[in-house]
């Protein structure tokens, strides 16, 4: 269903649940970019009327869950600050096309194979921690990622065939998995 290519390693949970304040720091900070990036397709592609509202709802869900990772990063003593991003998303995007549709086409599936990393890494930490509140916090976002990692699909499927929609997506979720294989050992959701 979330259409990756590969599984995260034991070696990033681990590294995650033993440095899970930089986590949820990093976590706050993807739920942001995944917030603007939504609002951004919609700026970008305005002639797209079937974008507009999905992609407000995401905005506004990922926003809500900026403020739930706040809340349980201020829980746990820390606070919002700049923290250097994992170069994870800027080399998947790399894969895009330059010309249109296929750039767009590019970019929704680009956030649909993130989300994807998302849903699956939060379903990992949700098995691996042992606070409860940050057990419920993982547990109860795997629905709305699963969701968003459809809707970019379901999007992009609204614009070209179904078939070309799959191909491509399994073309960038193979080089999404080469990104996590040749990526440094730092405490970041994708990497």
């Amino acid at each position: 269903m979330l259409n990756l290519s590969s599984a995260t390693s034991a070696e990033w949970v681990a590294l995650a649940v033993e440095n899970i304040d930089t986590i949820l720091l990093d976590h706050a900070h993807c739920e942001k970019k995944a917030a603007s990036t939504a609002l951004t397709l919609i700026f970008r592609y305005p002639e797209f009327n079937q974008f507009l509202r999905p992609l407000s709802a995401v905005a506004r869900e990922e926003l809500e869950h900026f403020e739930l990772v706040l809340g349980h990063l201020e829980r746990r003593g820390g606070r919002f600050r700049r923290l250097a991003p994992s170069p994870y998303a800027g080399k998947l995007l790399k894969v895009m096309r330059e010309s249109e549709p296929d750039r767009m086409i590019d970019m929704l599936l680009c956030c649909a194979v993130i989300e994807a990393r998302s849903c699956e890494r939060m379903s990992l930490l949700s098995k691996a921690l042992r606070d409860p509140e940050l057990v419920d916090l993982y547990s109860g976002l795997l629905a709305s990622e699963a969701r968003h990692h459809m809707l970019y699909v379901d999007l992009a499927c609204s614009v070209v065939d179904r078939g070309e929609v799959k191909k491509r997506l399994k073309s960038i979720s193979l080089r999404e998995s080469e990104i996590l294989s040749e990526a440094p050992a730092v405490p970041r959701m994708h990497n």
